[in-house]
């Protein structure tokens, strides 16, 4: 895969584009030498692929906040819930 710094993909975003719609190639882009994005060719199917992911939440994050509620319910203090006194501060 071609590298090409932020610079040179600024002067030359027309013809790296065309590139990548065209023939499907795809580019690492680099910062001061190093890696800092790819640039790769997409479609609808691709995006919507991604949206649905990006909308559901995996495993891993409910394993979180389940942690982190126990954590909390831990240390909490009030006789309230958290549900009570949200509504409190919103009247």
């Amino acid at each position: 895969m071609p590298r090409v710094g932020v610079r040179e993909l600024k002067n030359q975003a027309t013809g790296i584009i065309r590139n990548v719609r065209e023939n499907r190639a795809e580019y690492v882009v680099t910062y001061r030498g190093r890696p800092v994005a790819v640039l790769l060719p997409v479609d609808e199917e691709w995006l919507t692929r991604r949206a649905i992911k990006a909308a559901t939440p995996g495993k891993d994050v409910w394993a979180e906040l389940e942690a982190l509620r126990q954590e909390i319910g831990k240390s909490w203090q009030s006789e309230k819930t958290a549900v009570e006194l949200v509504s409190e501060q919103r009247r």
